[in-house]
């Protein structure tokens, strides 16, 4: 999709440096195919769609790699991430399916990643077409998010608001649930009483495949109360220090490391932590309540490039992953630059389980107060995100503005 532009399944393509030639192999459909499908335009009408003159059938694909390792040139490949396609690459380059992850080209992998992280005026437009989405997937989830209600419903009608608005499916399983200490939690057949809080986690896809990626966190029956206010204003101030640090050359790691900062310094205001608060981040107890990533890099996947290698996309040779808990969750670490888009994600969690490990393992006891946290048990979970562009000085939050402080989400709520 991202450099040739045609989103079909069973097509491979070749760039010669060399020669300069540019070419798509693929097979256009039989009649069997067509049977099914209806007419499609042929692979040549595409190709030339796209400024391609050089189509050719999928078998001849061997042929030209083939010939190419015959004349001892180098042939770089991506990381397949199907079986069929890792079979595929073993067959073309005459290798065992063992060895096509360690001969990926890492050259090949770094200049794509170098392009794909910076995003063009014409990829923030389509980045924003999907925000307009999620907009109203965000505020229409606020709506419904009502006593007596399952979590199901939520997601059917968000989600079918998603392939509505733009044709395609959302980019990811929605996670909506009343269970937010559950971080990618799935299961929506809850019913939802009121008083509890709801994460949506969801994105949409623009008409090119460009996903967005929002979190909010709402209260069932349109009120929060009083405890619940200070965990989520605790949240927001960790992404309101986060975006306010971000700009070009800041190490996202660091960044992460300033919201764990506000984590810490408004846990101790509030008696659920103690002691020093570098001290907490550096030595990771406030991961009890963040045990995630700041954010991801965003663009035509959600987690945009995974598949080219997380470390590979996130990481430098300077900056390698912290093996510490919460941190080693990061995805992207390395200095951002102008016109990366990443998510921003701050969140905090009482996981009843993690806290009751840590406990009995006297795990950072002069830091978390133990005693004050059995109170919290039931809380959930709270997670606000935005998608984000690094501008030339700072960073903008991108799309509509989907209600976020205390009073816009109970005004959304409330319709």
């Amino acid at each position: 999709m991202y450099f040739w532009g045609i989103d079909l399944p069973n097509l491979a393509a070749v760039i010669d440096v060399e020669a300069d030639t540019e070419t798509v192999f693929g097979d256009d459909l039989s009649l069997d195919d067509l049977i099914w499908s209806g007419p499609q335009p042929s692979l040549p009408e595409r190709c030339r769609g796209i400024g391609v003159d050089r189509c050719a059938s999928s078998s001849q694909l061997i042929t030209v790699v083939t010939a190419a390792i015959k004349g001892q040139r180098p042939v770089h490949f991506l990381p397949p991430y199907r079986t069929d396609h890792t079979m595929q690459v073993a067959e073309l380059c005459s290798m065992d399916p063992s060895a096509v992850a360690v001969n990926t080209s890492t050259t090949f992998i770094r200049s794509v990643i170098r392009q794909r992280s910076v995003k063009s005026e014409a990829e923030l437009a389509q980045i924003e077409a999907a925000l307009v989405i999620n907009a109203a997937m965000q505020t229409t989830a606020m709506r419904m998010a009502t006593p007596g209600r399952y979590e199901r419903e939520v997601v059917g009608t968000i989600e079918g608001l998603a392939y509505g608005r733009s044709g395609r499916k959302p980019p990811f399983s929605t996670i909506f649930s009343i269970h937010g200490q559950t971080l990618h939690n799935h299961f929506h057949e809850n019913l939802m009483p009121a008083g509890r809080l709801a994460i949506c986690d969801c994105g949409a896809e623009s008409p090119m495949g460009y996903a967005s990626d929002t979190t909010r966190t709402i209260p069932v029956g349109g009120r929060f109360t009083s405890r619940q206010k200070e965990i989520y204003e605790v949240v927001l101030a960790m992404q309101a220090d986060a975006l306010a640090a971000m700009k070009p050359g800041i190490p996202f790691k660091d960044v992460h490391q300033i919201a764990a900062q506000r984590l810490s310094s408004d846990f101790k205001d509030l008696g659920l932590m103690h002691g020093n608060v570098d001290r907490a981040v550096q030595t990771g107890a406030y991961a009890l309540f963040f045990p995630h990533g700041l954010g991801h890099m965003l663009g035509l996947d959600v987690h945009d490039m995974e598949c080219l290698g997380e470390d590979e996309v996130g990481y430098t040779d300077d900056i390698r992953r912290d093996s510490r808990f919460g941190v080693n969750r990061l995805r992207l670490a390395k200095p951002l630059a102008p016109d990366f888009v990443v998510t921003v994600e701050p969140g905090i969690y009482f996981i009843p389980q993690l806290i009751e490990q840590w406990r009995g393992e006297n795990r950072f006891c002069d830091m978390i107060d133990y005693g004050k946290l059995e109170s919290y048990l039931d809380f959930g979970g709270v997670r606000i995100e935005d998608d984000v562009r690094v501008t030339s000085t700072g960073a903008a939050v991108l799309g509509p503005v989907i209600p976020k402080t205390v009073a816009a989400v109970e005004s959304s709520c409330r319709g």
